[in-house]
């Protein structure tokens, strides 16, 4: 049996949209005739569809309590397709449904209906199923990913405030360029007195900014941005740009913070999972979002493979070699590495919210003294030659 989605027409005429198993494609729309609905659009649900964070933690919180409850795995799915919190995914659930039942692994099947599972996703599943432990598996998976979500979603709000100062300096900009300043250029064209520098200066900068000089700049920037994505395409350039990342004055000390609190969190939940170490290095570099980290962490998890300490190793990467080695080595020490893993990322995650918040309460004043400090010359440059005229006509 496959499932397929459907829209078509009812005998009154209303659209219909919905799911229905069938054998094949023929069988469903005799099936579907049979209930008088009128066949437009008929496809399996196999393709591959987006399945973003939250979805997922709702997806993996749910499945797991149903499991805890005692429901085979293809009934807790097929409850989840008829669950209201599931509407916008019920298609992507009813393809994992199918696959699930026709003996592929819960990870295998995630893999196969959807781009956006994580190989450490799929790993920590595998580890949950040989160790017979899925449902365990799949309420950690929720926390983390719900963890994760909300690290985004302070950054993104820390950043409204500041993102709002910049909108409207550039509308401010933009009015007293392109509007006032030749407005009071044409009102001093039959004045004697000479414009001064700066509002000559601040005249050629809005009519570059206003005219083709924008359109230029503006092809420029996306010119720069294409053939910057190409480059970072090729594995050596990205990495480049991912260690001058780190070197970076202030946003380097955030950036390492973060990738530290990424591969903590993603090693403690591989660890509780019974993932090996080698493989849960590997996996915990990926997931740091930081090509050089994560090919680095691929070169490690060779040596731990031979012998090789988990802490030693860890300190050979330089973005995680300041404090992550010494807790790794206390839990290698006393048998709680994944307890002491958390407590790490616990840690970097309080030192990324801290700096989050003293970056974000530095830019804002900055921003403002910026765009004040804008404003205020494009005001001298309409006020000189009013002033310069005044004391012209005075004499």
């Amino acid at each position: 049996m496959r499932t397929f989605q459907y829209k078509g027409y009812d005998a009154q005429g209303r659209t219909s949209r919905g799911l229905i198993e069938a054998p094949s494609d023929k069988s469903a729309r005799e099936r579907l005739a049979a209930q008088g609905i009128l066949v437009e659009k008929l496809g399996a649900t196999g393709r591959v569809a987006v399945f973003s964070r939250m979805d997922r933690a709702m997806f993996y919180h749910e499945l797991g309590a149903l499991l805890d409850a005692g429901v085979p795995m293809v009934a807790a799915l097929d409850l989840l397709i008829t669950s209201p919190e599931h509407v916008a995914t019920r298609n992507l659930v009813a393809a994992l449904r199918d696959r699930v039942r026709d003996g592929e692994a819960l990870s295998d099947a995630l893999d196969r209906v959807s781009r956006a599972v994580q190989p450490f996703e799929r790993a920590v599943l595998d580890a949950g199923a040989r160790a017979g432990t899925v449902a365990a598996m799949l309420r950690r998976l929720a926390v983390f990913l719900e963890a994760q979500e909300t690290l985004r979603a302070r950054v993104q709000s820390a950043l409204i405030y500041p993102a709002i100062v910049v909108a409207m300096g550039i509308v401010v900009g933009g009015v007293m360029l392109g509007v006032l300043l030749p407005k009071a250029r044409e009102f001093l064209g039959g004045s004697s007195a000479q414009l001064p520098w700066l509002t000559r200066a601040l005249l050629a900068g809005g009519g570059v900014a206003t005219g083709w000089g924008g359109v230029a700049l503006f092809c420029l920037l996306a010119a720069a941005g294409v053939l910057g994505r190409r480059a970072l395409a090729q594995p050596r350039h990205a990495e480049t740009w991912d260690r001058l990342l780190f070197r970076l004055p202030v946003a380097g000390r955030g950036y390492a913070l973060l990738v530290c609190q990424r591969f903590a969190h993603t090693l403690a939940a591989l660890c509780g999972a019974g993932v090996s170490l080698v493989d849960g290095l590997r996996m915990a570099g990926q997931s740091t979002g930081s090509r050089w980290v994560a090919g680095l962490a691929e070169r490690e998890s060779e040596a731990v493979r031979h012998g090789e300490r988990l802490s030693d190793a860890v300190a050979r990467i330089p973005p995680l070699a300041a404090s992550l080695p010494g807790w790794i080595r206390i839990g290698e020490s006393g048998g709680g590495l994944t307890e002491l893993l958390e407590r790490a990322a616990e840690r970097y995650e309080g030192q990324w919210e801290r700096f989050v918040g003293r970056s974000i309460a530095l830019l804002e004043p900055l921003l403002i003294v910026l765009i004040g400090g804008f404003v205020l010359t494009v005001a001298l440059g309409v006020l000189l030659p009013v002033l310069e005229m005044t004391r012209v006509l005075g004499k």
